[in-house]
Order: C-alpha cells, then sequence, then structure tokens
C-alpha cells in the first residue's frame, strides 16, 4: 500500500471545523444530516440533508475576513455548477432521493464563531 500524508493544513482543519460547526447548527434547526462531504469527479457538497421532505443541498463557506467580499461572494457561478454537478451525481445514484423537492442552501462563516454564521435557504437554482 503507498504512503499516503494525512496531515491537514491549518485551511483544511478550519473548514473541517466549519463544516462541523455548520451542520450541529442545522440539525439543532431540525435538519436530518444525511451524509457529509459528498465527493465526485468534478464537483462535492458539503453536506446533504432532509428538511422535512426537501432534499438539502448545503454549501459552507468560510472567511476569515471580508478582504475579498466575505464568504458569501466566494460561492460563485462556476462553484455554484460544481455543486449542480454533484447533486445531480447524488440523485442518480439514489434515485429514491430524486422524488423529492430538491434546494441549494448556503451556511456562511465570517470566522469560527456561531455567532457569526449566517443560513441562506434557497440560495441559488439547478435552472
Amino acid at each position: 500500500m503507498p504512503y499516503q500524508d494525512t496531515t491537514l493544513t491549518p485551511k483544511q482543519v478550519a473548514g473541517n471545523a466549519a463544516e462541523a460547526l455548520a451542520s450541529a447548527y442545522l440539525e439543532q434547526s431540525g435538519l436530518r444530516i444525511l451524509t457529509r462531504n459528498y465527493r465526485v469527479r468534478g464537483g462535492e457538497i458539503d453536506c446533504i440533508a432532509l428538511d422535512g421532505q426537501t432534499l438539502v443541498f448545503v454549501e459552507v463557506r468560510l472567511r476569515r475576513n471580508a478582504r475579498f467580499g466575505g464568504a458569501a461572494a466566494s460561492i460563485d457561478a462556476r462553484k455554484q455548477q460544481r455543486i449542480i454537478h454533484a447533486a445531480r451525481c447524488y440523485l442518480q445514484r439514489y434515485p429514491r432521493q430524486a422524488e423529492r423537492a430538491c434546494r441549494f442552501d448556503c451556511v456562511l462563516l465570517d470566522g469560527l464563531d456561531a455567532n457569526q454564521l449566517e443560513w441562506i435557504k434557497d440560495a441559488f437554482q439547478a435552472d
């Protein structure tokens, strides 16, 4: 078995902490987390959850400062297309889930402070 370096960078550690914080917040808000870090070639979804009967694909963004527009500005059209691609792959893999209504939410953190967390429901569309 080849050697794999599993050391995480400080940025990855902060990203993992942000995703854990966002998942806990969503669970406290009544969502049921189905999976985290769903990856396919060409895209990734940070969190997939159920909000009642609605399947929710969640992007978590952490920004330490707003110099480049903050967390919301970092979810550009290219990033949205990568998330949509991963969501389509997920729905193909789990066709029973494809019968549900779906939406794309964003959880934005400007710093790792739960008080600085913003949840945007239906942040963008897959049209």
